[in-house]
């Protein structure tokens, strides 16, 4: 018995009119796209590279290796205590915030409840506070305790990278496979082991990215710092119990300044801040695929 397919009436046809329709408007929403993608990509090469043509103008060995000059208008000099004192706040804030920020995206991943409900709501209430509450608040309970110092500078950009790397850690937990926790806890592992074991390495390169994400923003943070740390022009500070320099706080200083000397060091602060960010996310990048490469083995 011979079988005839017959074309419904209401049916669409192939190659009708809503196929072009459809096609037209992928066509269209991806060359909206492109053009986005192309408008934010020309946007941050115009930001870099008019930061390096201003920046390289100044910048070099002296600029690496000397502090300000007592007198702003003079040439010469560069921003040493600056870049220490950057390294230094941001390094004892990422200490702080980098285990918190994780066990707080562990617990609204893993566990659950009330207190991840909490923690949620607290990340979101952090997220959009601005920086100068921050560091309005770290004056209030800190600086008239203890004075101004590299701790309390610290204390702030915690604050500030604290919700930035709760939310990317818990995004990046929630994107490793359910069956490999199940798996582990199938064996009889502790769920506490399969967090250490399985779960935090399957997603330690995107933690590392998310960690990172948040170090460059402290990096460029300047309002709460004016707050605690409040800045030290004259000579090295290494000690956080004291006022420290940052190359955030004295790029804004060097640059409302009007001054030609002054404003060109701070181009070359901006060029070295910058630097010293996409080297930081390189290695970060690195060490995390290398991490990824040995838990896998």
């Amino acid at each position: 018995m011979a079988t005839h397919l017959t074309h419904h009436p209401r049916s669409p046809r192939p190659g009708g009119p809503g196929l072009k329709r459809r096609q037209a408007t992928n066509a269209i929403g991806s060359a909206v796209l492109y053009a986005a993608s192309a408008a934010t990509v020309g946007v941050l090469c115009w930001v870099l590279f008019y930061v390096a043509e201003q920046g390289f103008r100044y910048l070099g060995p002296e600029f690496l290796a000397n502090t300000p000059p007592g007198n702003p208008s003079e040439a010469g000099g560069g921003f040493l205590n600056g870049i220490i004192g950057s390294l230094i706040v941001v390094g004892l804030a990422t200490v702080v915030a980098v285990p918190l920020g994780i066990g707080a995206a562990l617990c609204v991943v893993e566990y659950g409840g009330r207190l991840a409900r909490a923690v949620n709501f607290l990340t979101d209430v952090l997220i959009g506070i601005p920086t100068i509450v921050t560091g309005a608040f770290v004056y209030a309970l800190w600086v008239t305790r203890y004075g101004f110092s590299g701790y309390a500078g610290a204390i702030s950009l915690a604050l500030v990278m604290l919700p930035l790397i709760v939310r990317a850690t818990a995004e990046i937990l929630r994107l490793v496979p359910g069956e490999l926790r199940e798996a582990s806890l199938a064996l009889g592992v502790t769920r506490a082991r399969t967090i250490v074991s399985v779960v935090l390495p399957s997603a330690l390169g995107g933690i590392t990215t998310g960690v990172m994400l948040a170090v460059a923003r402290a990096m460029g943070e300047t309002a709460p710092l004016l707050l605690t740390a409040l800045g030290n022009d004259l000579f090295v500070e290494a000690n956080p119990g004291h006022r420290m320099s940052t190359l955030s706080l004295q790029i804004f200083s060097n640059a409302i300044t009007g001054f030609r000397a002054a404003q060109a060091r701070a181009w070359a602060g901006a060029l070295t801040l910058v630097i010293l960010v996409l080297l930081f996310t390189a290695l970060a990048r690195l060490a995390g695929r290398r991490g990824i490469g040995t838990s896998a083995r």
